[in-house]
């Protein structure tokens, strides 16, 4: 079973790069990002705890994202070819406690990490703002996810790097060169 972390800033690319994926590998795409938007669409209490540290630009506590991972886990089927793992771990306790949960099912991951330019990814964000409707998707927002990024976020490149189990890919430029890029790392790891 391959299991990709697929990691970059905010607006790198990482649900778009997972589309070609899932066809191309077979592989199911775990989007944190869709799953806490449906938690806050629900309008449950977690749901609006949830959408309240979004639209400030925070991350989820590492306990409550763990534990849907989780649970995402423990669902698949026994064929399952792998899993795309777009917007998690965020945190070295969350890269951590993925390597634990894998661990405890005999399984790895490998980090494709999309090294995007701030500005590209700034423009690309308020880009997608215009049409997305996402409250986060203003510029005051972005360099606030962009700053707790590089603080959290970065560092589990370091992680996975010194477990040979890092890739960076270039994510600037045209979206079909980039998923070239990423295909090629791909068919040497399937």
């Amino acid at each position: 079973m391959l299991n990709i972390i697929l990691c970059g800033a905010p607006g790198s690319g990482k649900g778009t790069q997972s589309e070609p994926l899932v066809r191309q590998f077979g592989l199911e795409h775990l989007s944190t990002g869709d799953v806490l938007r449906e938690e806050i669409k629900s309008g449950s209490p977690l749901g609006q705890q949830i959408d309240a540290l979004i639209s400030r630009g925070e991350f989820v506590p590492d306990e409550h994202m763990i534990k849907l991972i989780e649970q995402f886990l423990d669902t698949r089927a026994d064929d399952c070819k792998g899993i795309i793992f777009d917007g998690f771990p965020r945190t070295l306790n969350q890269a951590h406690a993925l390597t634990e949960l894998l661990n405890q099912r005999q399984l790895n991951a490998v980090m494709i990490d999309l090294q995007v330019d701030e500005q590209e990814v700034i423009q690309r964000l308020i880009n997608r703002g215009k049409t997305s409707g996402r409250s986060d998707d203003n510029e005051a927002t972005i360099r606030e996810r962009l700053a707790i990024y590089h603080q959290r976020t970065q560092p589990i490149a370091q992680y996975y790097r010194q477990r040979g189990n890092y890739y960076p890919i270039d994510g600037n430029g045209d979206m079909q060169q980039i998923a070239e890029r990423i295909r090629q790392v791909v068919s040497r790891l399937v």
